[in-house]
């Protein structure tokens, strides 16, 4: 055993603060990395954003040429490969698919808490991102479908935006499905919040139908609102396409409008409140439903006009390409959908193509062909 003397034992001390002062604050600036696990504490309590997916688009193909699938297809992996197969070996290079149909739900998952809320959703199509990649890769234009205003699912989840009979109940047409109001402004923004999600997953186009005033109904008890300003149901829909438009131009994809038939030779709304000098300025392409079999009988002439393809789309597509000239736009706008399903006639290969050389011989080129069983005549396509 030893002693210390008091003035070294002093001195040793002082070294001994220096040296765990300097230590302290070099372990102060040294930066110390902390690996988290899904766990841990800190990332719990912080909420952190998950990264945004960037979707990718490709170009509208100069001409379109496509067909219709629907939600439930899209979902049936080994159905929608048929097709998708049809089309990498013909003539086609376009597909438009249901993302919310007549029926009102939307057949994907969404991230938009408004449209979450409402449990519209209906996951048809749970692999969408995957499905459009693969259409992509194969540079298969993918244009989603939207029916507007027949809405079964939110005119009952929310009656107070469903159109109304005169008693205050909710209207149906004779197929027992409802409408929402197509002048209430919560309906158009919930439109748009679904038009948004279909771009976010990587659709190319957004195609809305049913954007018009309901028909095929009792049309003595039902109450039809205008919109702000506008005096009329073809001013009220003008209205609601330039809100459309103005709220999805700035996604940078096109728009596009299905529209009734008879637009194109009928200059008045229809009672429907659809114009198409209304409608075109608008979107990037217009769709008229010019199939035969929904001509009534003796139109222009023709018995059963849907055993006349050719002479019913020709004098449509004439007609409104000079309408469109007429109202300074351009006749390549139009898309009209053609019919590839038996109704007032059996459709044959040879009727399909009728109607496809009727848009040729008109000087358009583009077209889509509708059929709701989602079998089409391959006979009727170029390879």
């Amino acid at each position: 055993m030893f002693l210390i003397k008091p003035k070294k034992l002093l001195m040793v001390a002082v070294i001994f603060f220096i040296g765990a002062t300097i230590f302290i604050f070099s372990r102060k600036q040294v930066p110390i990395s902390i690996e988290y696990t899904a766990s841990s504490s800190a990332l719990n309590s912080v909420n952190i954003p998950a990264p945004k997916r960037t979707p990718t688009h490709i170009s509208t193909p100069k001409p379109v040429k496509g067909i219709y699938m629907t939600s439930w297809v899209a979902g049936t992996k080994d159905w929608r490969q048929r097709m998708v197969k049809l089309i990498e070996e013909t003539e086609l290079n376009s597909i438009v698919i249901d993302i919310k149909d007549y029926s009102g739900h939307i057949s994907f998952e969404v991230s938009d808490p408004v449209l979450k809320e409402t449990g519209a959703v209906e996951n048809r199509i749970p692999d969408i991102r995957e499905f459009i990649e693969i259409l992509h890769g194969k540079n298969i234009y993918a244009i989603a479908r939207i029916s507007v205003f027949q809405d079964a699912y939110l005119a009952k989840k929310r009656p107070d935006l469903a159109v109304k009979r005169k008693d205050g109940r909710v209207w149906k047409d004779y197929k027992g499905i409802a409408w929402l109001n197509p002048v209430s402004r919560e309906v158009w923004d919930y439109t748009i919040k679904v038009s948004k999600e279909a771009e976010v997953v990587g659709f190319d186009e957004l195609n809305f139908d049913y954007i018009r005033y309901p028909s095929d109904g009792n049309m003595k008890d039902i109450v039809l609102p205008y919109a702000d300003g506008a005096k009329n149901k073809a001013e009220s829909m003008r209205v609601f396409f330039a809100y459309l438009e103005k709220e999805l131009r700035p996604l940078k994809i096109p728009l596009s409008a299905d529209m009734f038939g008879f637009v194109t030779t009928h200059t008045d709304d229809l009672n429907i409140g659809q114009i198409l000098e209304y409608a075109e300025p608008y979107f990037d392409y217009i769709s008229p439903m010019v199939y035969p079999s929904h001509y009534p009988p003796n139109y222009d002439g023709f018995k059963n006009p849907a055993d006349h393809p050719y002479e019913v789309i020709y004098h449509a597509m004439v007609s409104s390409s000079e309408r469109l000239l007429a109202a300074t736009s351009s006749p390549s706008k139009l898309r009209p959908w053609l019919q590839d399903f038996d109704l007032g006639a059996t459709y044959t290969v040879e009727m399909i193509r009728k109607e496809k050389q009727a848009v040729y011989d008109v000087g358009l080129d583009s077209w889509l062909l509708w059929d709701p069983a989602n079998k089409y005549t391959r006979g009727a396509l170029d390879i």
